[in-house]
């Protein structure tokens, strides 16, 4: 009998290795072809635009990506949690309630401060799109919302086929656009409306998985909402201020830079980030979104999720380090080459953002079992004091070496230090979690 139960078990296991590796392998072609798409449109996007202009559309989206985790107040990550179809379907309803009430007050505070704000960040001449911020805010987390269900459902095909178009789409519109005027209000429209488009594309997609649960009365009642809050809370409480808080260590770079150097530093480090975090997102993206769901159910089924976690950063360290070990050595020489000689500094600054990213590129795994081990709350303590040092590192470089080149290299080295510290302690955590049987 032992026999037959270590059989399956083992074929159970093989099961789950085998649907996992479809999983990824799905999302990373979709998210491959999307940057493929990138890639090849980029030279030519950075000979038609300019610093300047990629300057500012960095300074805005650097304000979409801080304002984008409070949008929904992380509600969308829980929708892949629940057993019941019900409490998902509730969650996607709270956190699309949610997402107009804070698009409401994102208005309302630029309403107040908008004109201090672009005069801060030096971007005066596109203060006409500043109001474009809470509808970025609000497409964006309706992205979120349908990315997760569709995680839920795994219609992973649906997700890999929404970037594709939406890369392309996107791409082609700043390029046609582009000939006829270069600006940075084109590229800051045109990211806008690729936030709502993207939305869209995944929300069609996911009604076409939706069935309606048996008690789907009972979730549309304000009391049965306000109780999955509740329940979900953790989320509100811990994930979304840290979400909010890496966004801003990431974001406060380029807003630094247009605030202390102007737009074209802030141009060069928007596209050196552009392209240092596209295997983040093009392997990462795709391991976490389906490492997610795979974590979840192994902890439901007693699984050894250290082994797991420890696994999937390896292979992450083992994909990641030739990419970014070039661009540490030969970054302005391909800058320079491969998107014109405007853009040599921005191979400087990506000699130093490839080291950060490395270490934001194999960190997947471990953020993704955060929720698991019900450890957001030390996540969140965690964010605090890391982008405290980082930002730290960037002042020190701006006020004590007079250089933009010091500021994001103490960043970087800062946030290598952080993510390794960070990707220890929540395997700490898996391990101490192992050891009292807490599977549930």
């Amino acid at each position: 009998m032992s026999f037959f139960n270590l059989n399956a078990r083992a074929i159970g296991s093989r099961a789950w290795r085998s649907r996992f590796a479809r999983n990824v392998t799905i999302l990373v072609s979709g998210t491959a072809g999307a940057h493929a798409i990138t890639i090849v449109f980029a030279p030519f996007l950075t000979r038609i635009y300019g610093p300047e202009a990629f300057g500012l559309l960095g300074t805005f989206m650097a304000i979409v990506s801080v304002a984008t985790p409070l949008a929904a107040l992380a509600y969308p990550i829980a929708i892949v949690l629940p057993r019941e179809d019900s409490d998902a379907l509730g969650l996607v309803r709270l956190s699309t309630f949610l997402s107009f009430l804070m698009a409401l007050l994102a208005t309302a505070i630029l309403a107040v401060m908008g004109g201090w704000l672009t005069k801060a960040l030096g971007t005066q001449e596109v203060a006409g799109c500043l109001f474009l911020i809470p509808v970025a805010m609000l497409f964006a987390a309706w992205t979120q919302v349908a990315h997760q269900w569709l995680i839920r459902k795994g219609e992973f095909a649906a997700i890999a086929r929404s970037v594709v178009v939406h890369s392309l789409m996107l791409n082609g519109s700043k390029a046609g656009l582009g000939l006829l005027n270069p600006i940075g209000a084109v590229l800051i429209v045109l990211a806008t409306l690729g936030h709502a488009v993207h939305a869209f594309m995944l929300y069609f997609a996911a009604r076409r998985c939706y069935s309606p649960p048996v008690d789907e009365v009972k979730m549309n009642k304000p009391m049965a909402l306000m109780n999955l809050a509740k329940e979900q809370c953790d989320f509100p409480l811990y994930r979304a201020p840290q979400n909010f808080i890496n966004a801003a260590s990431q974001a406060l770079p380029v807003l630094m830079l247009a605030a202390f150097f102007g737009p074209v530093a802030a141009g060069f480090y928007t596209l050196a980030k552009m392209v240092m975090g596209m295997p983040s997102a093009l392997i990462g993206k795709g391991i976490n979104d389906a490492f997610y769901p795979k974590i979840t159910a192994a902890a439901y089924n007693g699984e050894d999720i250290v082994r797991l976690i420890v696994q999937a950063t390896g292979v992450l360290l083992a994909v990641g380090v030739v990419p970014f070990g070039v661009v540490v050595i030969f970054g302005p020489w391909i800058f320079g080459f491969i998107f014109g000689e405007d853009w040599i500094i921005a191979g400087e600054y990506a000699r130093w953002l490839a080291l950060f990213f490395l270490f934001n590129f194999i960190n997947k795994p471990a953020v993704a079992a955060v929720p698991v081990l019900k450890i957001q709350r030390g996540l969140l303590i965690y964010e605090v004091f890391s982008t405290g040092t980082k930002v730290l590192g960037f002042i020190l470089g701006f006020y004590w070496f007079d250089s933009d080149l010091w500021a994001i290299a103490l960043f970087s080295v800062i946030g290598v230090i952080a993510y390794s510290a960070m990707i220890l302690w929540i395997i700490a955590h898996a391990m101490l979690w192992r050891a009292d049987g807490k599977a549930s």
